[in-house]
């Protein structure tokens, strides 16, 4: 069996499994949540949109937090902080199996989506810092597949532990995952090395928490009101797009900042990071209409739904190292490319398939969707992360995970108001199954538009004056 890095070093393998747990643990730590909602909800005796902050409460803390976390790691030490962000996940999941109450429990899963963020945030940083630059597409293709697994996981693992042991385990199951990635991180990962500055580097607090200000009024206003827009998402977007000004203006004045600006005026970083937020979007479109198009559009239970719904995690999963290589072999601006032509297929084919052949026609556009998202993660993250500067990995990686997570919200959020539009209903749950099909093929056209318009960055940054090969790590 081919090895999945070509390295003999015992350490590299301690290193990819410590930092593969890691990100096995963040995303587990949403999926396996959702899938527990109705029994919280009847276990605190709340209502759906309350227990729904269980999850609102982790995804807000690692988008706020993220950037904020991986600029950190750059001035304080990537291993150490990482060691901290492993306990506070581990004792945060300690303290939500305890929760005697619900507020109890949205605290903790706020300290646990903290520890999230160290852990997603610097798991990519530490690829720069250990893995030979030759091999670096397929540790960031082991790494997206690791996340990959674990949201396919978290709804199957989650409700056997549930029926068996209730609510409870699904966060106890954390604890000896937490363990077992801190003692291999502190095992293996590198030394943190001393920095070459001369005198002290601040921390940027006013910064800090200008941005989380601005990405949390931003998540709020998109996911309050269950697609309804009124003045309560209209003064969210207000503090949101103030706040963000506020921190671009300090950005540029003070000595030690979160975000180096001067690096967006590569075109390079700029695209990749708007590529990540589009393709984010797209994928987001899958979670947000197929449980729809299949249960009211196809009739099927929720038992086949969730089977079909877990096809795209499963693909994700097996494509993620593949397309590593495939990285490696082509070379980062290629796989961007390639990958995002995959993904172009794949959503033509759920547009154009699905509505013909159903339930077939859906499996056959995920399974051509999801590698082509896979192609294009690895060759991405290798874009940005191969040649940074070793400290601003931190921030880069902050930064590469924050336009997923701004695309995810954005998705759930202009993908579901499109497809309600297109269905014409109010309620989707009363809509018919011919509006249903009509809602899944333009849901999907919008999101062949924005794949063109990925592809159309993707070249215009590649061949912009001072974009080279050597650039994108190719």
């Amino acid at each position: 069996m081919k090895p999945i890095i070509a390295h003999p070093e015992p350490a590299l393998r301690g290193v990819l499994a410590s930092l593969s747990l890691s990100m096995l643990l963040s995303s587990l730590g949403t999926s396996i949540a959702n899938v527990g909602l109705p029994a919280l909800a009847q276990a605190f005796e709340a209502s759906f949109q309350q227990v729904q902050w269980v999850v609102l409460a982790y995804l807000l803390a690692i988008t706020t937090l993220i950037v904020s976390v991986g600029r950190l790691g750059d001035l304080m030490g990537r291993r150490r902080l990482l060691l901290a962000g492993i306990a506070l996940f581990t004792l945060a999941s300690l303290g939500c199996a305890l929760a005697p109450n619900l507020g109890w429990l949205l605290g903790a899963r706020a300290i646990q989506g903290l520890g999230a963020a160290i852990m997603m945030a610097l798991a990519m940083a530490f690829v720069g810092d250990s893995v030979p630059k030759a091999q670096t597409g397929s540790a960031m293709g082991l790494l997206g597949s690791m996340s990959a697994i674990g949201t396919a996981l978290g709804p199957a693992l989650g409700g056997v532990l549930i029926a068996w042991l209730g609510w409870r385990a699904i966060f106890v199951l954390n604890l000896p995952l937490g363990l077992l990635a801190l003692a291999l991180a502190y095992r293996y990962l590198p030394a943190d090395r001393p920095r070459a500055e001369a005198g002290p580097v601040g921390f940027d607090y006013s910064g800090t928490l200008l941005l989380a200000l601005a990405l949390a009024a931003y998540a709020l206003a998109t996911t309050l009101g269950h697609g309804r827009f009124d003045w309560r998402n209209a003064a969210l977007l207000l503090t949101a797009a103030l706040a963000g000004g506020l921190f671009l203006w300090g950005q540029g004045r003070v000595a030690s900042p979160l975000i180096r600006l001067a690096l967006f005026r590569e075109p390079l970083l700029g695209a990749s990071l708007l590529m990540n937020g589009l393709v984010s979007t797209v994928m987001m479109a899958t979670l947000v209409v197929g449980p729809f198009y299949l249960s009211r559009g196809l009739g099927l239970d929720l038992a086949v739904v969730g089977a079909v719904m877990a096809m795209g995690p499963v693909v994700s999963a097996l494509s993620g190292v593949p397309a590593g290589r495939v990285v490696d072999q082509l070379g980062a601006p290629r796989g961007v490319v390639l990958g995002l032509f995959g993904m172009l297929a794949g959503a033509v084919a759920l547009s154009v398939l699905a509505p013909l052949f159903g339930v077939v026609g859906y499996v056959a556009g995920l399974v051509i969707l999801t590698p082509g998202y896979q192609l294009f993660q690895a060759a991405n993250n290798t874009a940005v992360m191969q040649d940074v500067q070793a400290d601003q990995r931190g921030a880069m990686s902050g930064l590469l995970s924050l336009s997923r997570n701004l695309g995810l919200i954005s998705g759930a959020s202009v993908i579901g108001a499109v497809f309600a539009l297109a269905s014409s209903a109010s309620e989707l749950s009363t809509s018919a199954p011919d509006a249903m099909s009509h809602g899944l093929r333009v849901s999907f056209a919008v999101a062949t538009g924005l794949l063109l318009m990925a592809l159309v960055i993707a070249r215009w940054s590649q061949r912009a004056p001072g974009a080279s090969r050597a650039d994108y790590g190719g």
